[in-house]
């Protein structure tokens, strides 16, 4: 075997292509797309001596399974799940090395939803507007992986962290987000403001890439109509005819006709990544801080 090259054999319910994303284009209509957690995948990435940027794996639920074509440092974080290598028990959360040919096998989550894998020299494919991203809105950056793609890898730079294994936040229990009010929260009752922050939601199974969803009571306007389509920033708590709140993630529509009850911190973005349908949710209003123009 030659050749810098990554051999996905089982590509698993959801396996993309995720760097930092592509952010700056939504004046193209081009969401930011990038990992999710995107704390996990920089981490990861530093195991393994890549620059953060570095493009990297994101499996949903039930992992994926890789071989190399050349030896290479591969580490696996984000949700915690089992690593085997030639079936092989190997470490999660720090570097492992992997011969050429050997299988990488990245197992199913057994708390939260997304795994990180990080392979020295990161992903290679070609970047369209500056990322390596997949997105599943747009259709920008690689498609979802199937079994037998076949993935094009860099050249390892630094050496790889000296770690047994390095420290990371679990999937939470519950979901806490905080959330600036606006812009359009006038467009809901006060009841349904107070039902947004006091509310027993749930994480749903149709939340996505897209959005997380939440189940639980719905939100009253106190005006009817729609909005004529306005611009949508990451973390944006729209509100649809059916009143139960969608967190926009990564690949969130950049324009959107329903009112915006909040904003989330982006600081919070990521646990949302991780929480398992069922997972509690609760909304908490913080005021915008001074001097920023966002959550």
């Amino acid at each position: 075997m030659t050749g810098r090259a990554l051999v996905v054999v089982r590509a698993g319910a959801l396996t993309t292509v995720q760097d930092r994303g592509r952010p700056g284009h939504a004046h193209l209509g081009v969401p930011r797309s990038g990992a999710l957690d995107t704390p996990s995948a920089a981490l990861v990435n530093r195991l393994v001596g890549n620059p953060v940027e570095a493009a990297v794996l994101e499996t949903t639920l039930d992992g994926c399974a890789l071989r190399p074509r050349c030896p290479v440092t591969v580490a696996v974080g984000g949700a915690p799940c089992r690593v085997r290598v030639d079936g092989r028990p190997a470490a999660w959360g720090a570097p492992v090395d992997v011969p050429a040919g050997s299988l990488v096998e990245v197992g199913t989550a057994e708390r939260g939803v997304r795994a990180y894998v990080a392979v020295s020299g990161g992903v290679r494919v070609e970047p369209v507007l500056g990322s390596r991203s997949t997105d599943l809105l747009s259709g920008l950056g690689p498609p979802p992986l199937a079994d037998g793609t076949v993935l094009p890898l860099g050249r390892p730079g630094v050496p790889f962290a000296r770690v047994d294994v390095a420290p990371q936040p679990g999937p939470p229990a519950e979901l806490v987000l905080r959330v600036v009010p606006g812009p359009r929260a006038d467009w809901f009752t006060p009841g349904a403001l107070r039902t947004f922050v006091t509310g027993a939601y749930r994480v749903s199974a149709a939340s996505n890439r897209v959005g997380l969803r939440v189940e639980g009571p719905a939100l009253g306007r106190s005006r009817p109509g729609e909005l004529a389509s306005e611009g949508m920033v990451l973390g944006a708590v729209q509100v649809p005819p059916d009143g139960l709140p969608v967190v926009f993630l990564a690949d969130h529509p950049t324009t959107g006709g329903y009112p915006v009850i909040g904003v989330v911190r982006a600081a919070d973005l990521p646990a949302a990544a991780q929480a398992v349908p069922g997972t509690p949710v609760r909304f908490v209003t913080v005021r915008r801080r001074p001097g920023t123009t966002r959550a």
